[in-house]
């Protein structure tokens, strides 16, 4: 695995070598307890690094400042691929494997196979070209930089558009993560059908309320024991299954949508 700190010149490296063009993959959302996981891959030109400044882990950004490096990066990028997945699919799935799905996806999304695949923490088995692992890419490596804004940028819209449709929950501010705030709603409220169940936060509050998953879910071994603690008796997970929510199950690639 390559180490995050002094790399920022891995993908011009790459490039140099004619091993590009030089993919970045990141993704946003993995750690919410509600909404989707957005993946994203990204080429940008060799170079352009150079050419956007505030480009960097979108985390370190201000809301108008990844705005506008998301306007920029799709301004410049050779090439880029979005990947939105409902909390069902990672429901069903495990945020993990819907995770490293969900980068295979977008990097078969961009039109051109990379010749090379920076990813983000960890390794992605099953990529079209050889790859590597940066820790804490998103501050070394410009195309993980820039795929992480596309990521970040793209899933928080999508959850100002869900606190419309829920503002009891204040997507619109938490974003779907486990904040005070966000607690004490989904105690109040229960959870909605865009709450990953099988997270063990929702898991314990929807087995108190006596709620039922809208949708498949596969407990973690942590949420099964809170569950069970919760209602006294063993349980487990729901055979109830319902199809894939297709307001998250939406690729773009190359800024079109695509169902």
């Amino acid at each position: 695995m390559v180490r995050g700190d002094g790399f920022w010149g891995l993908q011009a490296a790459l490039d140099r070598r004619d091993l590009g063009p030089v993919a970045g993959v990141d993704e946003a959302g993995r750690g919410a307890c509600a909404g989707p996981l957005v993946v994203a891959a990204c080429v940008l030109r060799p170079g352009d690094a150079a050419r956007l400044p505030e480009l960097t882990d979108s985390k370190l950004l201000t809301a108008l400042a990844r705005d506008r490096v998301y306007d920029r990066v799709l301004a410049r990028a050779v090439d880029y691929s979005i990947v939105v997945i409902g909390a069902d699919e990672v429901d069903a799935l495990g945020i993990h494997v819907t995770n490293i799905e969900g980068m295979r996806r977008a990097v078969q999304g961009l039109r051109q196979t990379p010749g090379y695949v920076l990813t983000d923490g960890f390794r992605v088995p099953g990529l079209p070209a050889p790859s590597v692992p940066v820790t804490k890419g998103d501050r070394a490596v410009a195309c993980i930089a820039a795929a992480s804004v596309l990521a970040k940028v793209t899933r928080d819209r999508i959850m100002a558009g869900l606190h419309e449709e829920h503002p009891h929950y204040g997507f619109d501010v938490h974003k779907g993560y486990s904040t005070a705030e966000h607690t004490a709603a989904l105690a109040k409220h229960g959870p909605s059908k865009v709450h990953r169940w099988s997270y063990t936060n929702v898991a314990t509050v929807a087995a108190a309320l006596g709620h039922t998953p809208p949708h498949q879910v596969m407990l973690t071994v942590a949420a099964l024991e809170s569950v069970s603690k919760e209602m006294g008796a063993a349980v487990s997970a729901t055979d109830t299954s319902v199809g894939k929510n297709e307001r998250f199950a939406v690729e773009s690639r190359g800024g079109a949508q695509t169902s």
